[in-house]
């Protein structure tokens, strides 16, 4: 089985610029998208081939939102994790399988200086502890863009980047306590020592042609699922967003 996450960032404008023909190219089982940034009554249609779409969409038009496009039907989809202060902005949705849950993740990002931090270590929490329920019926199969580079080898600047958003000390130890508590990040363990592999780049100063990226986006898994990966992927050839493609595959179904 292969699995693809994609934060499109915007999947109408991510249609215009090539979104089928990526599609096409990844080939994936189950893609998951993030930054929809759109309402139910706004999706243009999923891509030929995936006849079970599930879309999470935030009360704020233009923002946030996630989807799932499926060709098998999941045993059972639910959406958000159950907690009032978070299950507005369209953030989470969770497709059980036969062999593990499938949740699809947009993580809320801490904001210029830092204003939604207080909210983000709330949420980290509150999700960490979601997952952790999940992971008692059977294993998690956690992807998307979790607005986090966890060490210094996970972006192009770490010095200059210290202390912005996504590279703060409070978010990398929330994430640093995932890991530790029965769950693995499947690229990193399998490329260990790779260094200059990035899933985003900001827009500004020719950041994707100079390389100057950060690895955000994830597949995390409880760690009883490693020894079944076959192959993790980081598809920065694919264009059509800030963001590219990462990709899981798995022998299990």
């Amino acid at each position: 089985m292969k699995i693809t996450s994609w934060n499109v960032n915007g999947l109408r404008a991510c249609i215009d610029k090539g979104f089928a023909d990526s599609v096409k190219t990844l080939n994936a089982d189950i893609i998951c998208l993030q930054e929809t940034k759109l309402q139910k009554e706004q999706f243009p249609g999923a891509p030929e081939g995936y006849p079970y779409v599930y879309l999470n969409c935030a009360e704020k038009k233009g923002y946030s939102g996630t989807a799932i496009f499926s060709r098998t039907e999941p045993l059972h989809v639910s959406y958000d994790m159950g907690v009032e202060e978070h299950d507005h902005e369209g953030r989470i949705i969770c497709a059980e399988y036969p062999a593990f849950f499938l949740v699809c993740c947009y993580t809320p990002n801490s904001q210029r200086e830092l204003t939604r931090l207080d909210y983000r270590m709330r949420w980290e929490d509150d999700f960490h502890a979601y997952l952790k329920r999940l992971d008692e019926t059977k294993p998690v199969i956690l992807c998307g863009d979790l607005n986090v580079a966890h060490e210094e080898i996970d972006l192009k600047n770490p010095k200059t980047n210290h202390l912005n958003a996504g590279f703060t000390d409070q978010e990398r130890e929330k994430f640093t306590l995932l890991l530790a508590d029965g769950f693995a990040d499947t690229w990193r363990r399998q490329h260990p020592d790779t260094a200059n592999v990035y899933s985003w780049w900001s827009y500004i100063r020719n950041a994707r042609a100079t390389n100057a990226g950060w690895r955000i986006d994830y597949f995390v898994i409880s760690e009883r699922l490693m020894p079944h990966v076959t192959r993790t992927g980081i598809h920065n050839e694919i264009f059509g967003s800030d963001h590219c493609p990462v990709s899981l595959e798995t022998d299990i179904c």
